[in-house]
């Protein structure tokens, strides 16, 4: 079977913008969440999130393309830019209809859509740009990056929250073995505007502390919710044999994934099926061909909310024992949905890279139901197999498994 490689890795998100500065960050353990500067959220129970440092899309694209495009697609640009350098591989060279590009999607262009309407309502002769059509669409940035590199072959949006960012890896990897080279997979995320939070406070399960040090405390006997936060990560996702003809440098395979979307976890107490969410974990591990015992490291999905965090670890438990070391970093860079998903893929795969595996930090105590073997030190460890949770409002569990890469299949 057609094997798919990662060759590329694009990290925009609170954590910094690139491979590299979002490693540093995810060492260091330092905060990334802080009070939103993009509006003044005094009116709100909700005033933190995790925002992008320093980031001017002027760097990434022309200005006709930033006026017809919202912030997530702005940030899905500078990703897959990001990863496209990584990889050192040249479209321009191949032919279009054998790229394409999937990734997830969970809202759309909220900004751009609140800006647009308050102009339509709120001024005399108000009028929406023609860009509205297109700009708050789920699928604009699938189509604004397609287009912009040129990548003509099956395109696809994977809309399933969080578990979304998960999802188009799976896809990437069909897509490849039915004969594509090159597909980008990830996502990213724009959830901060008035409109955005608004819709997101609906659900519960926001944070509403204001210690950016304390609000977000995944599996924490304090846990209160989470952080949102804007931003993700776009991976290059490459037919082997077309990454070893270019001298690609590999970081990493797509072994193995399975869905299990099973509509629970609608209301804010719930936590959905815990049994649907070792299920998914139980068969990405059987389609990659790999033992529980071969798990290096976990990175849960981390939601936040109490129980949907002791849910989440009793499947963790019941598939991989008390030993597996676990790890996640939203506590200190947010939650980016879709985006985050595709950002723990991105960590799983650096983890290969350097033999480490990162702390999981500001974990004190776990909250009872929540006793996981969290790493809670960067851990010098050679690390061959991770496997990636990720699960939805409404009920969506993905679960990703990625390897080193290793000559022999």
């Amino acid at each position: 079977m057609t094997r798919a490689v990662v060759t590329g890795i694009g990290v925009v998100a609170p954590s910094g913008i690139g491979a590299d500065a979002h490693w540093k960050t995810v060492l260091d353990g330092t905060t990334r969440l802080g009070r939103i500067t993009r509006f003044d959220p005094s009116s709100y129970p909700v005033t933190l999130a995790g925002e992008v440092p320093e980031f001017d899309v002027d760097d990434y694209i022309a200005a006709r393309l930033k006026v017809a495009t919202d912030r997530w697609t702005w940030h899905g640009f500078a990703a897959t830019q990001e990863a496209l350098d990584d990889s050192g591989i040249d479209l321009s060279t191949m032919d279009p209809y054998d790229t394409a590009v999937a990734l997830a999607s969970s809202s759309g262009g909220n900004e751009f859509g609140q800006g647009e309407l308050q102009a339509l309502w709120s001024e005399p002769g108000g009028q929406v740009s023609v860009y509205q059509s297109i700009a708050w669409f789920y699928a604009a940035s699938v189509g604004q990056i397609s287009i912009l590199h040129q990548m003509k072959g099956q395109c696809s949006v994977l809309v399933a929250e969080s578990a979304g960012g998960l999802d188009s890896f799976a896809q990437a990897t069909r897509t490849i073995r039915r004969g594509t080279k090159v597909v980008l997979a990830g996502g990213t995320e724009g959830p901060l505007s008035p409109y955005a939070l608004t819709c997101q406070l609906s659900t519960g399960r926001l944070a509403t502390g204001t210690d950016p040090e304390t609000a977000y405390r995944p599996f924490e006997g304090g846990a209160a919710g989470y952080v949102a936060a804007e931003g993700g990560a776009v991976l290059l996702v490459e037919d082997l044999d077309h990454a070893r003809e270019r001298g690609a440098e590999i970081h990493g395979e797509v072994l193995g994934w399975a869905a299990t979307h099973d509509g629970r976890a609608s209301r804010p107490g719930d936590g959905g099926d815990g049994e649907q969410v070792a299920r998914a974990m139980r068969m990405a591990l059987e389609r990659a061909g790999r033992e529980p015992s071969d798990v290096d490291v976990v990175f849960p999905d981390a939601v936040g909310v109490p129980e949907a965090d002791r849910v989440e670890a009793r499947a963790i438990r019941d598939v991989f024992g008390d030993e597996v070391p676990v790890t996640t970093q939203k506590g200190r860079i947010g939650r980016m949905y879709q985006g985050g998903a595709a950002v723990d893929v991105a960590t799983a795969l650096q983890s290969m890279r350097y033999d480490t595996l990162p702390a999981t930090p500001g974990l004190t105590e776990p909250a009872p139901g929540c006793e996981l073997n969290f790493v809670t030190e960067p851990t010098t460890q050679r690390t061959s197999t991770a496997l990636v949770n990720a699960r939805g409002y409404d009920g969506y569990n993905t679960a990703l498994v990625v390897g080193r890469y290793e000559e022999a299949a």
